[in-house]
């Protein structure tokens, strides 16, 4: 049986059927949006801080807030008549069919005027497509597999960039450090066998090519194994200028203890994020993992700039003890866009709400994030999620590329 938790938010709210006919003075009606992430499982503390990051966001949607973030000031949504955003969260536990089933379980019976999810790429492609067959919009807040917005779906909006765009960011930073007179000949790919790390392959593969990299190791492993020993064995022998590896925590946790068990030290990592940007990660081989090189959409030394970005970190940290990072900076920033696709729909009719997403504007500077805006092409993808690169030094994570957004250089090779 698919367990799952239920915030609800606004004790005295009434639905919209109840409302018919309803006096003047009631309460504004609630907007229902249904969440999805793996409350249980090797995936659970990524839900659990998807969670928090969605409840941060609907604090300040929901409340009146001094940030200026769409939706911040004021309480409620003002295109609504003030009304507020109810969360039903679903446990979908890493399974792409419990995901289509959870889905279809909020759409029919919690009647949600949308979905946000969903983490595993696996998962947010069943996902979308329930919520394209029932005509719900689906806000892919932190799935980055190129494949999901080519499907020809109308109802999938994805505002953080997917991994095509991460991976270019990688290659334009490795051949940055060439021409710094860096030697970078080779690279070796380590990736897991779902959709998430099959895609992620495709792409560095073909960027290798494309920029004159020798691919040295190509290496798909089973998603949570018992061992990689093998796997890192081949990966040591190949000895590659960097390791480009896609895995989930469990996995990433693993292949970094295997490394140390067979005593392979690569020159240097560039990792797809995911599992290399969670705080478990670190809390459990984080001294073997000194200058890795991860992936990233948020910088938290955006804060010097913006300090809004401080501030909603700081009310994040007490909900979930830790700070924003890649994977929670995208999963709040997927609320505030569709709260504010809400407010200009005035509605909670799919089609309506739709259109407004589909017209969505927003200046980067409104965002906690790097990026230039949030602006949605005809596929649902925003391409102006501007990629950062950020470095492991000591215990935090520091800004590297692009230079517009680095606050100190990257230590390379991280193994020299």
């Amino acid at each position: 049986m698919i367990r799952r938790r239920e915030l609800l938010v606004g004790a005295g709210a009434l639905s919209l059927a109840s409302l018919r006919g309803a006096p003047a003075h009631a309460a504004a009606p609630e907007v229902v949006v249904g969440v999805l992430y793996a409350m249980s499982g090797a995936s659970a503390q990524v839900g659990v801080d998807a969670r928090h990051a969605i409840e941060t966001a609907l604090d300040i949607i929901n409340n009146d807030h001094d940030l200026d973030l769409p939706g911040a000031k004021g309480v409620g949504l003002s295109g609504m008549g003030g009304a507020k955003i109810r969360l039903v969260f679903a446990d979908h536990q890493a399974d792409p069919q419990k995901g289509r089933a959870e889905a279809e379980r909020l759409i029919t019976q919690d009647k949600v005027s949308a979905l946000v999810g969903c983490y595993q790429s696996a998962v947010s492609a069943t996902v979308s497509a329930t919520a394209e067959r029932y005509g719900v919009p689906f806000v892919c807040a932190d799935s980055s597999s190129p494949s999901l917005h080519r499907k020809g779906l109308k109802y999938f909006f994805r505002p953080a960039a997917h991994d095509e765009m991460f991976s270019t960011a990688m290659f334009d930073f490795l051949d940055a450090q060439r021409k710094q007179g860096q030697k970078i000949d080779s690279v070796a790919l380590f990736f897991e066998d779902t959709i998430y790390g099959v895609d992620s392959s495709t792409v560095q593969r073909k960027l290798a090519a494309e920029r004159g990299y020798k691919l040295v190791a190509d290496v798909k492993y089973k998603s949570n194994s018992p061992s990689l020993t093998a796997e890192v064995q081949q990966l040591k022998t190949a000895n590659a200028d960097v390791l480009l590896p896609t895995s989930y925590t469990t996995d990433a946790i693993l292949l970094t203890k295997t490394m140390a068990e067979l005593g392979y030290k690569p020159k240097s990592i560039i990792a797809q994020a995911a599992g290399f940007s969670e705080k478990v990660t670190y809390d459990a081989v984080g001294d073997k993992l000194q200058g890795l090189i991860s992936r990233g959409s948020f910088s938290l030394d955006l804060a010097a700039k913006r300090p809004m970005v401080a501030t909603v970190n700081t009310m994040y940290k007490a909900r979930a003890g830790r700070d924003l990072n890649d994977n929670s900076s995208r999963q709040f920033m997927a609320l505030i866009v569709l709260a504010d696709a809400l407010d200009r729909a005035g509605s909670t009719d799919g089609q309506k709400i739709r259109a407004a997403l589909a017209a969505t504007d927003i200046p980067g500077t409104r965002t906690v994030m790097p990026w230039t805006k949030v602006a949605f092409g005809p596929d649902g993808q925003n391409t102006h999620a501007d990629p950062v690169l950020l470095q492991w030094i000591g215990d935090k994570f520091i800004t590297i590329f692009p230079e517009s957004a680095a606050v100190a250089p990257a230590k390379w090779p991280m193994n020299g």
